[in-house]
């Protein structure tokens, strides 16, 4: 019983097993608690964060485009743009380009291409907020350049052909001074050769480069041919009037030579040049008058002309007679102009009373104009008479 009592007396009240037990379950619950409090706080400072401002959608683009005509001009040239950015393309094949990506602002496009100029250089355009496709239009031209040069000396170098090939083909003619110019070339490679009868060149042919500027200084020296020489002839007909007639020769060399029994002739041993050659032959006239001749390194025969007896003319002239008793002749003037020039054709006065002459002098072809004067003893002369003409057939 005493044990038993014992025990009793030691277990703890009633009471303080309730505070016991409830502090215990006040542990417990904060121990639950305590995590759920932490995580509130994270869930605070994750919920902090996802709420920030979201970043600005990207800034709107936009396009500059043209087009470099024609194509041959335009097709790969170079579009430079400056200003509010940098930036460069190509030209398709039609000449088109097109600048993307940019922000409005002011910029300046400008193209560019070997060998070729543009108009205009260049252009300003502005984007402000849309593509640019209209007003940038440019055109190509391409540059040209020339070709020039000295043949000397002079002497063969004056009125030699100089013949231009490879990128272009043309001909022109050296000056008196032996220069010559090909202009209007475009880059490329060329060959010049000098050619001139009678003569060779050093060198032979040059060739020359257009690349961006013109060229000079291609320069020949021409050599005469030395030995060579060839012949002028012809027939003047019929034989009677080409028998016996003396052919002039005159140009490039003076000659003179007489047509034999047939009307032929010939001059020889000439050199390249040109000639004139003129028949003549008392009693005849000649159709034509005379030819031009151009031997270049070779014979030129043929050189014909046509002989024409001449038909003799004379004017008979007759006057009324002066009534003036003092008058003792008359003196005949004549011009191949009418009013003025008149020369005296009489020897000596045609003494009075005749009152006539005859001129025996003209030449086919001609008009003339006729005058008297009276003469006295003293050879006072009257004034000029009233005129006369006469046409020679």
């Amino acid at each position: 019983m005493r044990r038993r009592k014992s025990e009793f007396q030691a277990s703890p009240p009633v009471q303080t097993r309730r505070i016991i037990s409830r502090l215990r379950r006040a542990l417990l619950l904060m121990g639950i608690l305590a995590p759920l409090a932490f995580l509130w706080g994270c869930s605070g400072v994750i919920s902090g964060q996802s709420t920030q401002t979201s970043p600005p959608p990207p800034a709107q683009t936009y396009s500059i485009s043209g087009t470099i005509s024609p194509a041959a001009g335009g097709s790969g040239a170079t579009v430079t743009l400056s200003g509010a950015a940098n930036a460069t393309t190509t030209a398709d094949s039609s000449g088109n380009f097109t600048f993307s990506g940019l922000a409005n602002g002011t910029y300046t496009v400008t193209p560019s291409h070997v060998g070729y100029t543009f108009t205009p250089s260049s252009l300003s355009v502005t984007v402000s907020g849309a593509n640019i496709t209209t007003g940038l239009s440019f055109t190509a031209a391409a540059q040209t350049f020339s070709i020039s040069g000295t043949i000397s000396p002079a002497a063969g170098g004056s009125g030699a052909t100089v013949t231009l090939s490879g990128a272009a083909a043309a001909t022109t003619t050296a000056d008196g001074a032996g220069n010559y110019t090909f202009t209007g070339l475009a880059n490329g490679t060329y060959a010049v050769t000098p050619s001139r009868t009678g003569y060779t060149f050093n060198p032979s042919t040059q060739l020359a480069t257009v690349s961006g500027a013109s060229v000079t200084g291609i320069n020949f020296t021409a050599t005469a041919q030395v030995g060579q020489t060839f012949s002028i002839s012809g027939t003047i007909s019929p034989t009677t009037g080409g028998s016996g007639a003396t052919v002039t020769l005159s140009g490039a060399a003076v000659a003179t030579t007489t047509a034999d029994g047939a009307g032929n002739y010939t001059f020889s041993g000439l050199g390249n040049g040109t000639y004139t050659v003129t028949p003549t032959n008392t009693g005849f006239t000649f159709t034509p008058l005379s030819q031009s001749v151009i031997v270049n390194s070779a014979d030129v025969p043929g050189v014909n002309f046509t002989a024409s007896a001449q038909v003799t003319h004379s004017v008979a002239l007759t006057w009324i007679a002066s009534t003036t008793s003092t008058v003792t002749g008359y003196n005949v003037y004549r011009s191949t102009v009418s009013g003025t020039g008149y020369a005296k054709i009489n020897s000596s006065p045609v003494l009075a009373p005749l009152a006539s002459y005859t001129d025996t002098a003209v030449q086919n072809g001609t008009t003339y104009f006729y005058v008297t004067t009276a003469v006295d003893a003293s050879s006072t002369e009257s004034v000029y008479s009233n005129e006369v003409s006469a046409v020679i057939p």
